[in-house]
């Protein structure tokens, strides 16, 4: 089973939120998930309100395999859980 860590809305209509979840690369967006790791919130006002991740719960998934979807990856390294190694 190959993983995926990427985003999934729990905002409604005009107020985007969103959960960063691990999943089954065929699930739908808004379908089946593994696991929350955390949020994101785009309309927040500070670095801190827009990203809240469980850094260990993420390496521990990256370990195993997880491959990030390019916006999880760029907020992944935002929040300090990627170095720059990991730009593949």
């Amino acid at each position: 089973m190959a993983t995926r860590i990427r985003l999934r809305r729990i905002g409604r209509k005009k107020v985007p939120l969103y959960r960063i979840v691990v999943a089954d690369m065929e699930a739908a967006r808004d379908g089946r998930f593994i696991e929350v790791l955390g949020t994101y919130n785009p309309k927040g006002r500070t670095p801190a309100e827009k990203v809240t991740v469980d850094a260990e719960k993420a390496r521990r998934w990256l370990a195993n395999g997880a491959t990030p979807s390019d916006t999880v990856r760029s907020l992944l390294r935002h929040a300090g859980v990627l170095g720059e190694r990991a730009t593949a």
